[in-house]
């Protein structure tokens, strides 16, 4: 009889056919398990990106409101370093413009108001000078953000530049 021989056969090859799956589950759970660490590795990156991009957009839109102010001055500009933060005040028309500079933050306030406006947080240092450029005085502002990443080497490091239109 050939039949124990027919069986050994099948035995046989199914024997092969359960080590070849267990090796493709193996390759797919390695497969998978890169996959992930990958995507989770450019999701959190790509949320780094969103984060560094929204801190520059909202550092240069206060840098425009400032320099704005700047030009629209219409006295004499003064900086005060206190020990809360630094304040520049900048006199436009009948008003004063209070820009504040504390525990990270910048505010921009009215000086009648009460209301006192947030325009940057994250602020790891703020500096308002003035920079004498012969007749005309120019203002500069050097910014620098917190980085919110360890991992961040570069620095945001921001200068802007206004010069007033009327002494």
């Amino acid at each position: 009889m050939k039949f124990p021989s027919a069986i050994s056969f099948a035995r046989r090859q199914a024997g092969i056919m359960l080590v070849e799956c267990l090796v493709y589950i193996a390759v797919f759970a390695i497969l998978t398990g890169v996959g992930t660490t990958a995507f989770y590795f450019f999701w959190d990156h790509s949320k780094a990106l969103m984060y560094a991009t929204d801190d520059i957009s909202s550092a240069l839109r206060t840098g425009e409101r400032w320099r704005a102010d700047v030009r629209k001055a219409t006295g004499k500009i003064s900086v005060e370093t206190t020990t809360a933060g630094e304040l520049v005040r900048i006199p436009e028309g009948g008003r004063e413009i209070i820009y504040r500079f504390s525990s990270g933050e910048i505010h921009r306030q009215i000086a009648s108001s009460n209301f006192s406006e947030l325009l940057l947080s994250k602020v790891k240092t703020s500096q308002m000078k003035t920079d004498a450029r012969g007749d005309v005085t120019a203002w500069r502002w050097e910014l620098e953000l917190a980085q919110r990443r360890s991992e961040t080497h570069l620095p945001l490091l921001f200068t802007f530049e206004a010069a007033q239109t009327e002494p």
